[in-house]
């Protein structure tokens, strides 16, 4: 068995380390490696391989939940580039986007109680998806740069796509 626990997500992959990867090759690659270093396929091996078994299986079922969940992804290749979200310390936000989201969960609010509620759901989480989808393409952008401001505002993208994803969540529990 060939396996290096130390490799990144993207290496895991033999994917190169970019925001835009292709989800259809991502899940083709995971279903590879999963029928690769399976621990059924070690079963009768020695106890040191099938524990790397496991290790590896373990690291390729993170590897694919990160890098598919494109605020994830985000995340990770940040911190590849040593530029880390802070999301449990850094609190400041850019205002505009803080009262866009109070006004995006004002609506989450009405739509709870409302008798047309799926329809508000349905129309909330269009609105929010498309938020998403802009601010993904304005990551790529910043990605595909580079350069030290590219990668700030990208980690300032990431952080605000975490609280766009998380209202999606919620939207999608109510509906």
């Amino acid at each position: 068995m060939q396996a290096d626990l130390g490799k990144n997500y993207f290496e895991l992959f033999g994917l190169p380390m970019s925001y835009d990867i292709d989800l259809t090759d991502l899940s083709s690659r995971y279903r590879e490696l999963q029928r690769r270093f399976h621990p059924d396929r070690y079963a009768a091996a020695l106890e040191s391989e099938r524990r790397l078994s496991v290790q590896m299986t373990a690291q390729i079922n993170a590897a694919y939940q990160t890098l598919r969940d494109r605020v994830a992804r985000g995340r990770y290749l940040l911190s590849l580039k040593g530029v880390h979200t802070d999301e449990d310390t850094d609190t400041r936000m850019d205002p505009a986007f803080l009262m866009e989201q109070m006004e995006l969960r004002e609506a989450l609010d009405d739509a709870r109680g409302a008798s047309d509620r799926e329809a508000r759901c349905a129309a909330l989480l269009e609105q929010v998806d498309q938020r998403l989808d802009s601010k993904t393409a304005q990551l790529q952008q910043h990605f595909s740069t580079g350069s030290e401001p590219a990668l700030q505002a990208a980690r300032e993208l990431v952080r605000e796509m975490q609280f766009l994803q998380k209202l999606t969540h919620e939207i999608e529990m109510l509906d």
